[in-house]
């Protein structure tokens, strides 16, 4: 079974990081398949402009190869969504890097500082570059991508899991603050087939059957049906009362945080 809403998000502009692959390509595509036009952006130069060519397909998406490690890339990523479909009323922060897994003892300032650049600092910078593009149009949705790793915690992954909280705390707080200018900020917690829970699952096979049984449907989210499609739900005009929220779309894994 599948749901779809068509042309939910038509006259929508979204901007995704960490597009190339994994739940970032999902979100796009489920974005894009609602009637949005999608900024893609991502490190990966030659993936992402295989997945920006391989989504035009569904709907007007162009791409910018962007390191949010450097401070000007949000406003360099917000500007070209401009000028590429006119506004922006959409943000999804999926984008993230990390060493790990590590021992907590073992994880160096270099590694720390990877995690907490690409991730909250990134995050919070791109969404200070669409505030004013959003209340120009009137008001937008945030989609920041937290984890299970950092509301329940998850050995040999501080660095991982300190950054993902970041971004869930800083979220909280622009969705308290942005309220009044009608742009509402969530968090999701997912736990899909994405490429870090598959290479997660290549060198810790034992481990990732034992999570994927403690979830009560019994199997792992699919980045484009299950994530995407709750993405475009949260960014679309049916959750116009939803802010402040963190959301596990993980099968019920994570019902007790």
């Amino acid at each position: 079974m599948t749901y779809s809403h068509p042309n939910s998000m038509s006259g929508h502009v979204a901007i995704v990081t960490g597009a190339a692959q994994g739940v970032g390509k999902g979100v796009a595509a489920a974005l894009l398949e609602r009637g949005a036009s999608v900024l893609l952006t991502d490190i990966q130069d030659e993936k992402l402009a295989d997945t920006t060519g391989e989504l035009k397909a569904l709907g007007p998406a162009e791409s910018l190869v962007a390191d949010l490690r450097d401070p000007e890339s949000g406003q360099r990523i917000a500007a070209a969504a401009v000028d590429a479909f006119g506004a922006v009323h959409g943000l999804v922060n999926n984008a993230i890097a990390t060493n790990e897994p590590k021992s907590f003892v073992n994880i160096t300032l270099e590694d720390f500082a990877l995690g907490h650049d690409v991730g909250p600092r990134a995050t919070f910078l791109l969404m200070q570059a669409v505030h004013p593009l959003m209340v120009k149009a009137g008001g937008g949705s945030i989609v920041n991508l937290g984890s299970g790793t950092g509301t329940g915690g998850e050995p040999k992954w501080g660095g991982y899991a300190t950054a993902k909280e970041g971004i869930r705390g800083l979220s909280k707080v622009a969705a308290l603050e942005w309220g009044r200018d009608n742009i509402r900020v969530n968090v999701i917690c997912p736990f899909a087939e994405s490429d870090g829970v598959k290479f997660w699952k290549s060198f810790a096979p034992k481990e990732y059957e034992k999570a994927v049984g403690r979830v009560p449907m019994k199997r792992i989210g699919d980045v484009h049906t299950d994530v995407g499609a709750l993405v475009a739900f949260l960014l679309g005009s049916d959750a116009t009362f939803i802010t402040g929220q963190t959301i596990h779309v993980d099968g019920g894994i994570g019902s007790f945080r």
